[in-house]
């Protein structure tokens, strides 16, 4: 039965330039999504960008543009990127789309006549580059706890009664144990709200910040650039939007939003968003699934002051865009830091893809070339049965798509490809056993069966392979006569044809020297 997947990544500042740690999140959540359309369920995959702030405005200043131009030029870097890195996003979110700012105003307006905006005097420290207000015992040394500088700020403005929301945002994550993930990130969360949890600023006057949504009821203020940003992932499928209530009932009420975001911005989205919800009264997320930090070579978090920062452009480059996204996807445990370098992409493609799924499909295409015409060859399912090791492969690759699907589920796509690494690593096991090159010669029967397995294992092992690295996959199975891709045949067995045309192909994954890695 299909159901339906929505999912959401960060919408990021658009001032910056993409590097890897977006990249994973977006690649990740582009897999995900490919794989809940594998399965047969509708999707809806989000990414965007973050328009407005006082980031945005002092950087259109200094290049001597209007923001918005400023802002439509940056957004197209996200979308160069993402092309090239075969991502397919849905909606491409941008704050300064209209109906947003309408959407938000509406937010801002309802909540104030309920009560739960009001106007106060704010002192307090100012981070920019954050944009992000501090109190004196948050401050390390002076700076934001991740050493960004800080100005003191004495003004009036709009205030979010976030602590009305606090305990029932305790009690909710309490009944909902799969809200918050993973089980570190909802305890941090947790954690966080053990202290009095104090109102939220949500507004900036215009003297000082012109370049945001106006406030509905003072237009001497714009929105405080997170309560704008956090409501795009509802107003995208429709909130406060009369004329798409439906879309909003669908993808929100219904399907649930499944929001993958890094670790650093926790608390934004599972405190501050989630209260807002609560005070809108608006479901909230299915999911806040926090993942980690992609670290450099000495595993430390990238940075562009160090210089340490990877560019995905770069790692294209050097070992192509399907080769990257799976070793982001089975390297990275999703919620974990995990480390990237040339040598343990390098490592990992030569290990996993060169040496095992690259040489199963150029061992298997070349001896049906060689041995039987390049033609699929009969295959005996009688004769399979009276075989352990035949029996054993078997029900391991027809099990395999259930548990895929289990594990993507549950966000472990990490595990999921470690369980499709497994059964290649069995089958090559397996034809090293039966040396279908010896026995094509003294007992073509017997080379007919077990090559004929070694392509069933191609078709299932390429088809759940797919979301991941969408081209090369392509590529095998088009090279063992698969023409599309069916859920259900892939926990079925003997489902290719004899006689079925297999190309003798190139090696799929050439192995990459490691003396060209740095």
């Amino acid at each position: 039965m299909s159901s339906r997947f929505y999912v959401t990544t960060p919408i990021y500042y658009v001032n910056d330039k993409p590097h890897l740690g977006t990249a994973y999140s977006t690649i990740t959540a582009d897999v995900l999504t490919r794989y809940h359309r594998l399965f047969g369920d509708e999707a809806l995959f989000l990414t965007g960008v973050d328009e407005h702030g006082q980031k945005v405005q002092q950087a259109a200043e200094k290049r001597g543009l209007a923001p918005q131009v400023h802002c439509d030029e940056l957004a197209e870097n996200f979308k160069t990127v993402w092309r090239e890195l075969d991502i397919q996003y849905d909606v491409f979110f941008r704050t300064t789309d209209e109906f947003h700012k309408t959407a938000v105003q509406k937010a801002l307006q309802d909540l104030y006549d309920k009560g739960d905006i009001y106007l106060n005097e704010y002192e307090g420290w100012y981070c920019v580059s954050e944009e992000v207000f501090y109190t004196e015992k948050e401050l390390v040394n002076g700076k934001t706890p991740t050493g960004k500088d800080v100005t003191r700020v004495n003004e009036k403005n709009y205030f979010f009664r976030m602590s009305k929301y606090q305990n029932p945002l305790i009690e909710y994550i309490h009944s909902h144990p799969d809200f918050i993930r993973p089980e570190n990130r909802k305890n941090e969360v947790l954690g966080f709200l053990r202290q009095p949890l104090a109102d939220l600023c949500i507004s900036r006057p215009k003297s000082r910040l012109a370049w945001g949504v106006e406030i509905p009821f003072d237009r001497d203020y714009v929105t405080y650039v997170w309560f704008d940003a956090l409501l795009n992932y509802a107003t995208a499928v429709g909130l406060n939007q009369a004329e798409r209530s439906a879309d909003f009932s669908k993808w929100w009420r219904e399907a649930g939003a499944n929001h993958l975001i890094g670790k650093d911005i926790l608390i934004t989205h599972s405190v501050y968003w989630t209260t807002m919800l609560l005070a809108m009264g608006v479901p909230l997320p299915k999911t806040i699934f926090a993942h980690g930090w992609v670290l450099n070579r000495d595993n430390e978090k990238m940075s562009k002051s160090k210089g340490s920062v990877m560019d995905p452009h770069e790692m294209v480059q050097f070992v192509g865009v399907d080769a990257l996204r799976y070793f982001l996807i089975r390297d990275i445990h999703l919620g974990n830091d995990a480390p990237i370098s040339h040598e343990l992409v390098i490592n990992r493609i030569n290990t996993d893809l060169a040496n095992n799924l690259g040489n199963l499909l150029s061992r298997t295409s070349t001896l049906i070339d060689k041995f039987f015409g390049g033609i699929v060859p009969h295959y005996n399912p009688a004769i399979a049965d009276t075989d352990p090791a035949s029996r054993d492969l078997i029900a391991h690759a027809t099990q395999l798509a259930a548990e895929v699907k289990s594990r993507i589920e549950d966000f472990e796509p990490s595990v999921a490809l470690e369980r499709i690494v497994d059964l290649l690593n069995e089958t090559n096991r397996f034809l090293e056993t039966k040396a279908p090159w010896k026995t094509a010669k003294t007992d073509p029967t017997m080379a007919s069966q077990h090559l004929y397995m070694a392509v069933e294992i191609l078709r299932i092992t390429g088809a759940l392979l797919s979301p991941v690295m969408p081209k090369k996959c392509r590529e095998l199975l088009s090279a063992v006569g698969v023409k599309a891709i069916e859920w259900g045949s892939l926990s079925k067995w003997a489902v290719t044809p004899p006689q079925t045309p297999i190309a003798k192909t190139a090696p799929l994954f050439p192995r990459i020297d490691a003396s060209s890695g740095s």
